[in-house]
């Protein structure tokens, strides 16, 4: 249902179909029926945002409830924000077409610290206070979820409400308390905040005093009154073979990022890279069972016409029925034709039969991610994939036609040397060496064509190298530009992150509350869409941090004590901080450690249940 203001700009913005709502298996509800209005917000454009798995799984969560009604909500991008800002056009919901302000709850799914300045500009777009303390009863209840809360901290005053873990439970529990509130008599905006916060999974900013020493560092976090949790743990669905699963996907009408079949095969990782957050915060690991997925990819396939199937999680081939799940699959995949995709396998478990089974190995390009370019490096990082690793997955794949490779790293990682930024280099080449040990009949024709991709590193909240420093983005640009140097061959094609980027983003991944002004202020000078690099302005930052008094180095370079309060000790997310800290040393001391398929670690994930075997 169009909204009738934003209709009339249409033909003078680019996209047009971003806008338009009435997509087919979209949900309309009769508002009469409703007792519970939620936008779930998307800080990013509409191609992005509908190929999101956790939008797509909530929206249906929440739609299964007679009484609630969740619509979508999108960032305009920026030729249709300048519209809305000129014509005085509300940021509106595409089901109703009604303004998000007049919705009861407005969820924020944050995927990624570089969205910050995109969701306050929406709340701006929809007249609605970007700070919780100047918002009225009239106000909807805003809220936030998604990895990036696991450190809510510096975007803490904006949000009334936020989710920490999996939502499919909390979010129905949130939005029931507030009909029951509503329908009782007893709700105002406080009372339904303090209510809220003994929901488990459920952290309320606004309930916690924070205090500092003389040096910057935290203090402590205090609750305001006694029943508030002194720590807030994260929520997880116990077992994901009854969490529900939508059947019916919203089709777009324009292309998006990822217009396929999307099955989620089981959450957390048995691996433990120690520079990974995901890997951290989703244990405990939980599988689904072959027969739920291939239950749902039937379906989904029917309700869609979708003719590619993706099989994601965090490493796809540690999945343990594998074999099991793409026999399943074929069976009736192949006389379909449709094809599927297994977008993150490992070195060290990539096979044949893998390759043979799955089309996406046969006829696309292949990705692996050695991270590290020695094996000392490798060893630090937990990373346990070798160099034969790399040269039995190679031959694999070149015997069975590929020729294009593109491998991943990252530069800037813990006790990193020269030397191990020559070896990503050299791991390049070894690749190629690979195709030419291969006997020249038996060769892809076509030649070899091998990508790098070098990101930086950032010490996530939650690993074991929370702690650590981030090297300076000039140490950053000189190790890329060495990098680039000792990069000699033309059939090796090198790209990297800009290393301005990484700084701000690591400032907002490891900040405080006292970073909030200076998102605000950025915002007011314009800022929106930084995780596009034609919108990021690293100048402008670096003005907004100058002039709301924050050092950036504070949360980058300097690095964090052992035994420092850190700004996200106030989530529990599972893991114990010993067991980072043991970790941690491990890296030091150049030693790995197994997978949970191997041995059980002790991180402390197994406290919060889960339908898992691997947890003792």
């Amino acid at each position: 249902m169009q909204n009738k203001n934003i209709s009339s700009v249409l033909k003078s913005v680019e996209k047009p179909g971003r806008y338009t709502g009435g997509e087919y298996n979209s949900v309309i509800k009769d508002k009469k029926k409703v007792k519970c209005r939620f936008a779930f917000a998307f800080p990013d454009t509409y191609e992005i945002g509908m190929s999101n798995l956790g939008v797509r799984i909530l929206y249906d969560v929440l739609n299964r409830e007679d009484d609630i009604w969740c619509e979508r909500v999108y960032a305009p991008w920026l030729d249709m924000a300048e519209k809305m800002r000129e014509y005085s056009i509300p940021l509106s919901a595409h089901e109703s077409g009604d303004s998000v302000k007049d919705f009861d709850l407005v969820g924020f799914s944050l995927q990624y610290e570089m969205c910050y300045t995109t969701a306050l500009a929406m709340l701006k777009l929809a007249d609605i206070p970007i700070y919780s303390k100047d918002r009225s009863e009239s106000d909807p209840i805003i809220l936030a979820g998604g990895p990036c809360v696991y450190n809510a901290e510096p975007v803490a005053d904006f949000f009334d409400l936020i989710n920490v873990g999996e939502g499919e439970e909390v979010l129905v529990e949130i939005s029931r308390l507030y009909i029951n509130m509503k329908e009782n008599g007893s709700y105002s905006r406080d009372a339904f905040l303090r209510a809220a916060a003994s929901i488990e999974g459920v952290y309320i900013p606004s309930l916690y005093e924070v205090s500092y020493n003389e040096d910057g560092t935290i203090k402590e976090y205090r609750p305001k009154y006694s029943d508030i949790p002194k720590k807030i743990r994260k929520r997880i669905i116990a077992d994901l073979d009854k969490a529900p699963y939508p059947e019916k996907l919203v089709m777009p009408y324009i292309e998006t990022v990822h217009d396929r079949i999307v099955l989620e095969v089981y959450r957390g990782c048995i691996r433990g890279c120690r520079f990974c957050q995901a890997g951290m915060v989703y244990r405990p690991i939980r599988e689904k069972s072959p027969e739920t997925l291939c239950k749902y990819a039937k379906c989904l396939y029917e309700n869609t016409g979708y003719e590619e199937i993706s099989l994601i999680s965090l490493s796809i081939s540690d999945y343990s029925e594998l074999p099991r799940l793409t026999d399943g699959l074929l069976s009736w995949t192949d006389d379909a034709h449709v094809s599927l995709s297994l977008p993150s396998l490992r070195l060290d478990s990539f096979s044949e039969e893998l390759m043979k089974k799955v089309s996406s190995v046969r006829q696309g390009g292949l990705t692996f991610a050695p991270e590290a370019g020695t094996q000392r490096l490798r060893d630090v990082i937990n990373k346990n994939v070798t160099e034969e690793d790399l040269r039995r997955s190679m031959d694999i794949a070149l015997r069975g036609g590929k020729n294009n490779v593109k491998l991943y790293f990252m530069n800037g990682l813990p006790t990193e040397t020269l030397e191990d930024i020559e070896g990503i280099a050299d791991t390049a080449k070894k690749v190629i060496e690979c195709y030419f040990a291969i006997p020249k009949p038996e060769r892809p024709k076509g030649g070899i064509s091998v990508t790098i991709s070098v990101s930086c590193f950032i010490p996530k909240p939650f690993t074991p190298f929370q702690w650590e420093k981030q090297d300076s983005f000039e140490m950053l640009e000189e190790k890329q530009k060495h990098l680039r140097e000792c990069i000699t061959d033309r059939r090796i094609r090198y790209t990297y992150h800009d290393a301005k980027v990484s700084r701000i983003e690591a400032v907002l991944a490891r900040g405080d509350r006292r970073l909030a002004p200076a998102i605000a202020l950025a915002v007011q000078e314009g800022a929106m869409f930084d995780a596009w690099d034609e919108c990021f302005d690293y100048d402008r930052w670096i003005r907004v941090f100058e002039k709301c008094g924050i050092d950036p180095d504070f949360y980058t370079t300097r690095g964090f004590g052992l035994d420092e309060v850190l700004p996200w000790d106030i989530i529990d997310c599972g893991v114990t901080k010993q067991y980072l800290l043991r970790e941690r040393k491990l890296a030091y001391e150049g030693k790995t450690t197994p997978s949970c398929a191997e041995n059980c670690n002790g991180c402390g994930a197994n406290k919060l249940g889960g339908k898992n075997k691997w947890c003792k």
